[in-house]
């Protein structure tokens, strides 16, 4: 997997994560990101419909303890730490928002 990029393959990903009460919420995978070294996953959870109605994401540590391990979320405890990767994300936001905006040309086509 490629860090710091949106996952695209073709259809959306997703993941169940278990909540503190037992309750099981569908996730839909965004994006990975690499804040201070650190690797964060960004989750949009689902209702029953597959739907996200209030836009709101959820951010946990990605831990991969090696390649062919399954990976692993950790709660973020310091606030200064979810605040680093709520800003990368909304860096990534803004990017994603230009790219719409802007078609840029591919490197690798010839003008």
């Amino acid at each position: 997997m490629d860090w710091n990029t949106k996952i695209e393959n073709g259809e959306q990903t997703t993941v169940e994560i278990e909540l503190d009460e037992g309750k099981i919420v569908t996730c839909a995978l965004i994006i990975v990101l690499t804040v201070n070294s650190k690797d964060y996953i960004v989750l949009l959870p689902l209702d029953e419909n597959g739907q996200n109605n209030d836009g709101n994401v959820w951010f946990y540590e990605f831990i991969l303890s090696s390649p062919d391990a399954e990976p692993e979320l950790g709660n973020i405890e310091d606030d200064a730490e979810y605040e680093a990767v709520s800003e990368a994300f909304d860096l990534y936001l803004d990017d994603v928002e230009f790219d719409e905006l802007v078609d840029l040309p591919e490197e690798d086509s010839e003008e």
